[in-house]
């Protein structure tokens, strides 16, 4: 096979994965590259430059939209020639691909697609390619409401910080549960939060030394916090409420406490039950809606790990902001609520509850549990007792929840906001 097929084998599978993900309903990004290249068939060298193309568009779609709107009195009509544009676009300006190459392969990719906008794709990219416009504001790369979500919630300047956490490639969190020293040394990793090996470049996670051993599994740092919050879980009953893919289950699971895990998605459940397998622990895995789990006798613990627009998740998950709308955050922030109003009748008197949600949008944290606890005198706000390094970066607010952001440390963390409640010992109507 000649460099030049497997050049455009890799960028028709970013195509198709673009066409996915950016469509509308829209397809996730693994999956969409998965089905992507089991088409075109790119080598595993291709392949990562596939991901490369991908996830540069994802993460600077706005900016290259920018640029390319100064060549076009309007965009093309069909996303596949929108794509094809900034495909090009993001190779002559980001990843430094030489001219020749970034135009002739993008437009013999249109071409090969008998696209009518070959001539238009053809003419914009030289003219890029000539040119080298500079790109416009970085805070274009979310859509309006969510850049202004930001703004008011956090100010202009961490806004802007969030934004710039969100273009960079993350690293690979693994968390360890024994022997994490040893393990670092091993992967060439560096000791990061309470219990993660980070590392820098990883390659394929199952290729990883420990991985078929069940040594450690992925996690970012972040996520890793509202099971620490709880200290010493040794023989609690704990019920982890939305706990695919599984991460805040191993851990608590790891740490002797007896776990009965609900996830109302059957196909995650499974996927739960994989890694769960993998990392030998013993978790009660149960596939049902959170209303319709039978508590046999109340917990110790509940952990709502609740689904929300996943914000925070923006750096490994360059698709989210084109998937998500205003609208999202509302329905997703009254599911939470309903999840909260279920679950003090699941504790015992005195018990534990942790809200945690990997969202930015304070309407799925902080205002969210603000109006639940007035309306709920069944529990009172703890503090949440967290001992990160110092290196984190982290701190509470005054009534003890804790937000971790984006750019809070070299390489960055999941935006995360967790809460503790107390079930009261007395009973209410």
């Amino acid at each position: 096979m000649t460099e030049a097929v497997t050049v455009d084998a890799a960028r028709a599978t970013a195509l198709a994965t673009l066409d996915a993900v950016l469509a509308r309903p829209p397809a996730q990004l693994e999956a969409a590259l998965e089905r992507a290249a089991g088409r075109f068939g790119p080598d595993a060298r291709d392949r990562g430059f596939a991901r490369v193309l991908v996830t540069t568009v994802l993460r600077r779609k706005g900016q290259l939209d920018g640029v390319l709107r100064r060549y076009v009195k309007f965009m093309p009509d069909a996303l596949v020639a929108q794509n094809l544009l900034r495909l090009g676009a993001a190779q002559l300006l980001l990843l430094e691909t030489p001219a020749h190459a970034a135009v002739s392969a993008t437009v013999a990719l249109a071409r090969s697609q008998k696209r009518p906008e070959a001539g238009l794709i053809n003419a914009v990219l030289r003219k890029v390619a000539a040119e080298r416009p500079k790109l416009p504001s970085p805070q274009k790369n979310a859509p309006p409401w969510l850049w202004q979500s930001w703004v008011e919630a956090y100010g202009e300047d961490v806004a802007r910080a969030i934004g710039a956490a969100h273009l960079e490639e993350p690293p690979l969190d693994l968390t360890v549960p024994v022997d994490r020293a040893a393990w670092a040394e091993r992967l060439g990793g560096q000791l990061v939060g309470p219990a993660t090996v980070r590392l820098e470049h990883a390659g394929l996670v199952p290729d990883l030394p420990g991985f078929a051993e069940g040594a450690w599994w992925v996690q970012d740092v972040a996520a890793t916090l509202p099971v620490s919050s709880l200290g010493e879980v040794q023989g609690l009953r704990v019920l982890d409420v939305g706990a695919a893919p599984g991460g805040k289950t191993a851990q608590l699971a790891a740490g002797g406490a007896r776990v009965t895990a609900v996830e109302a998605d059957a196909g995650r459940a499974s996927r739960l039950r994989e890694n769960l397998a993998r990392l030998r622990l013993e978790v009660d895995v149960v596939v049902c809606e959170l209303a319709d789990f039978d508590a046999q006798q109340p917990f110790d613990v509940v952990l709502i790990d609740a689904p929300c627009t996943a914000t925070g998740t923006i750096r490994r998950h360059p698709d989210i902001p084109w998937h998500r709308s205003a609208k999202d955050v509302i329905t997703q922030a009254a599911k939470q609520r309903a999840m909260l109003d279920l679950a003090p009748a699941l504790l015992r008197p005195g018990g534990r509850l942790v809200f945690a949600t990997c969202s930015l949008q304070p309407e799925e944290g902080e205002a969210l549990v603000a109006a639940w606890l007035a309306a709920t005198p069944a529990v009172r706000r703890v503090a949440a007792v967290v001992d990160p390094p110092a290196s984190l970066h982290l701190r509470s607010d005054a009534v003890g929840q804790w937000r971790t952001l984006p750019h809070a440390i070299p390489g960055g963390m999941d935006g995360f906001f967790f809460a503790h409640f107390e079930r009261s010992s007395e009973t209410h109507d």
